[in-house]
């Protein structure tokens, strides 16, 4: 049930109804948009609204649906129910236009697969069409609406004749009119003329006499005259009454094709009735893609939990306008049974309870509504509204008086199915009387557990919301320090009607504010403050909230990104182990066989001095450089254990513990100290080569020449061009060292949480891309990226030489090649780095 009977204009249901109007084609759909009717049924509204939603995917994803004729013909086709009467040639053509249409739709359905569009597809079930009557209308008219020549042999015949006394009435007549030119009867450049359907000589009257025949018109001025010549007359009669037979064959052949579509005439119907659901349908989809309106969650009960639900009108307004619409968010349920809004005049109390009501109306009449798609949508039995005045001189009824009317109806018929809308409650008399009678009502029902919003300003109703079981205060938000309402809905708090500051803005005397002040008191003031004051900290606080959780949620996933590093650290180190075991394996391995074959050879020598001397010169070369590649690859091994480590033990807690190995390094720094000798190089001391600023170890020593290791490098240098270090200024620089490398590691650690490796140099000139690509090969070699893709584009494929022409110049480049066909192809390089 729907109260009052005007309830579709109070919520301007009669603008949506206009607006889907004219989405329609033709007045097949206006007449079902005209018919749309409130439902409870839930199978229906589903029916409905998944309907309209499918077209609405049609409309938007596909270009293939016809949508050439939508013709009403229903008139004709009833006219041709009744014996004797025929279909006039226009009504043949629009019927003609009009199956093709609904051929056409039938068979993009019919093209579809069972799961597209089951709703729709229900909808083609019942209708029939018959080749028979696609094959008898082509058979009588062309495609352009016109009776064809053999539409029967009694028609092919008179047409034949009507040519051929035209034709011959065309040449005697041409050359009449050449031999009046001749004669100077008529100017050169007049040409025949038609008159009442018969041809004719346009003649200036003064040789009107010069012809005989029949004067059949005159110009304006009577200076001309339209003369058919006597010799002629016969044959135009011939032809006049071959025109009168071609027009009875015609009727005929009309007559003769609704005989025999007579018996069809309620299958047709039944195919027009589809053709009308088919642009109702679609005028629904059009309305929704117009005002952005979707499909929600359907449920059975009489619930709502919308979000982002906006007013199709008002959205359509204030779009014109570059504006845009604040979201109404609300949820009714059986906790939540009523919401109790309150805010200041003009701050959007009545667009949200017009929403509300709107809405849901549009949704039961089977249309698509303005909200999120996760929103909750249920089915009320009843909706029952009171808004606006209905004062009534005929009636005997005040304001107030309509108002108690429509809460005596709302008592009566409402139950725990129905939605009551009420605006301003309790306002048109005395406000504690009326305040009183509001709350009475309220309670009452409460108590029989109906739903709705309802809106007011009455301080006492707010309080009984606040205590009463099933009824929650909301409030309409007001900015306070700008003064301007902010139309947005907030359920859990009453609302502040703001009368003081909005008579302030407007510029009331304060003198009269002061005055009301001391009537009403302080108490009555500060309780608006209160709310005021509680609204602002509950804002700060929220926002303060949202932060928190904000900060949590990437804390969370920079946790997350940790933990993985960390993994793969572990699992990185436990492989570089093992392939170092195996390596040194290797390496003991090569070193032995070396010893084994020294000793065999000096053996078979015998030991001569010479021999001796030249196979051990070979086995401390052997040896050297087995010793430089172990060094080497140790020095390496340990700086990626020690990268390992610094990425297990970032972010944790720091402990504080004594260094043993330090401290012994310590009290053997302070036991050399005293005898540090700056001119004595040994095997083991710290020196500075060209006091360079690096520092290396001295692994071998002889007279001229020594054995030094820089970091994992080794080289023999002359001792003369080395200086000793102390193991004080050594750990000097080492500190200093280990400093700057951490630095360096932390930056590039965050460097890779932001690094995109991929890199798109399309559009780029031939050496802008280039030298893009230089600066991004470094950095991946820089951050270690293993794989990494180039998207150039195919064009003429210069760029991609360039880029490719260059990656094989990079040593740390192992391969590339084109993506898979899929992904881009030759469109795109894949770069592999070693």
């Amino acid at each position: 049930m729907i109260y009052p009977d005007n309830f579709e204009t109070k919520i301007r249901f009669d603008k949506v109804r206009e607006l889907v109007k004219k989405q329609c084609l033709s007045s097949l759909g206006r007449d079902l948009v005209d018919d749309i009717q409130f439902s409870s049924s839930f199978n229906m509204i589903n029916r409905l609204v998944n309907e309209t939603s499918e077209f609405k995917t049609i409309c938007q994803d596909e270009d293939s649906f016809p949508l050439g004729y939508f013709i009403d013909v229903r008139n004709s086709l009833e006219k041709a129910r009744i014996e004797g009467t025929y279909m006039e040639l226009d009504e043949l053509y629009n019927l003609k236009r009009s199956l093709e249409s609904i051929s056409a739709i039938l068979r993009f359905f019919q093209g579809k697969e069972e799961k597209e569009y089951p709703y729709l597809k229900q909808l083609t079930g019942n209708v029939r069409m018959y080749p028979f009557i696609f094959e008898r209308i082509n058979a009588i008219i062309t495609k352009n609406g016109r009776i064809k020549d053999n539409a029967s042999p009694a028609l092919q015949q008179i047409r034949s004749s009507l040519i051929q006394k035209q034709s011959t009435i065309s040449k005697r007549m041409q050359g009449m009119l050449r031999n009046a030119q001749k004669e100077g009867w008529v100017d050169q450049d007049i040409s025949l003329s038609v008159r009442d359907g018969r041809v004719v000589i346009p003649i200036p009257s003064a040789y009107k006499r010069k012809i005989n025949g029949i004067v059949h018109d005159e110009s304006a001025t009577g200076k001309t005259s339209y003369i058919e010549p006597s010799e002629i007359v016969e044959t135009n009669n011939e032809i006049r009454e071959l025109e009168y037979a071609e027009r009875r064959e015609i009727i005929k052949i009309l007559q003769d094709f609704t005989i025999q579509l007579r018996p069809y005439i309620d299958d047709l119907f039944q195919s027009f009735e589809f053709l009308a659901k088919m642009d109702f349908i679609r005028a629904k989809a059009m309305f929704a893609i117009q005002v952005k309106a979707i499909l929600p969650k359907r449920v059975k009960t009489p619930t709502a939990y919308w979000e982002n639900a906006v007013h199709p009108l008002l959205y359509l307004t204030l779009q014109n306008e570059g504006r845009k619409v604040e979201p109404l968010n609300i949820e009714i349920n059986d906790e939540q049974r009523l919401v109790l809004i309150s805010g200041p005049n003009a701050g959007g109390k009545s667009v949200c309870l017009q929403s509300l009501g709107l809405l849901q109306y549009m949704f039961q009449c089977g249309l698509l509504v303005s909200m999120d798609e996760e929103s909750q949508i249920g089915i009320f039995d009843n909706i029952f509204m009171d808004m606006g005045d209905e004062q009534s001189i005929e009636n005997d009824l005040s304001t107030y008086s309509s108002h108690l009317m429509n809460m005596k109806h709302f008592l009566r018929h409402a139950n725990t199915n129905t939605m009551i809308l009420i605006d301003e409650f309790g306002s048109g008399t005395e406000p504690a009387l009326g305040g009183a009678i509001a709350e009475s009502i309220l309670d009452k029902l409460n108590r029989k557990k109906v739903r709705g919003v309802i809106t007011t300003h009455y301080s006492g109703l707010k309080h009984f919301a606040s205590e009463a079981e099933g009824i929650e205060n909301g409030a309409m938000l007001y900015d306070s320090h700008l003064m301007r309402p902010l139309f947005r809905l907030e359920v859990g708090k009453p609302g502040s009607s703001f009368a003081f500051e909005i008579a302030r803005k407007i510029g009331l005397p304060e003198e009269i504010l002061k005055d009301a002040t001391d009537k009403i008191g302080e108490d009555h003031i500060n309780f608006d403050k209160h709310l005021r004051d509680i609204v602002r900290d509950k804002r700060y606080w929220e926002k303060k909230r949202d932060n928190i959780r904000k900060s949590d949620k990437r804390l969370n996933t920079l946790v997350e990104q940790y933990d993985k590093e960390l993994k793969e650290a572990s699992k990185l180190r436990k492989e570089i182990i093992e392939k170092a075991k195996d390596e040194a394996a290797q390496l003991l391995n090569r070193a032995n066989k070396s010893i084994e074959k020294t000793i065999r050879e000096i053996k078979e020598n015998k030991a001569e001095k010479e021999k001796t001397r030249e196979i051990r010169k070979e086995f401390q070369s052997i040896k050297a450089e087995l010793t430089e590649g172990e060094l080497k690859e140790e020095a390496r091994i340990q700086r990626k254990i020690q990268k390992l480590k610094d990425r297990e033990n970032k972010g944790k807690p720091r402990e504080k513990k004594v260094d043993v190995t330090n401290v012994s390094s310590q009290k053997t720094a302070v036991n050399s100290k005293a005898q540090f000798n700056p001119d004595v190089i040994e095997k083991g001391d710290f020196v500075k080569l060209d006091n360079q600023s690096s520092v290396g170890e001295v692994i071998e020593i002889n007279s001229k020449t020594a054995v030094v290791a820089f970091g994992s490098i080794l080289t023999s240098v002359k001792v003369n061009r080395l200086t000793k270090v102390s193991r004080t200024q050594m750990k000097k620089e080492e500190k200093t060292y280990n400093k700057t490398s951490s630095l360096i590691q932390e930056k590039i650690s965050k460097r890779k949480l932001n690094f995109r490796a991929d890199l798109d140099v399309r559009g780029m000139r031939g050496e802008e891309a280039l030298q893009v690509v230089v600066d991004h090969v470094d950095e991946i070699i820089m951050l270690d990226v293993r794989e990494f893709r180039i998207l150039h584009g195919t064009g003429s494929g210069i760029l991609r030489q360039l880029i490719r022409e260059y990656l094989q110049t990079v040593d740390l480049v192992q391969n590339f090649r084109d993506e898979k066909i899929q992904m881009g192809g030759a469109g795109i390089t894949v770069v592999t780095m070693e």
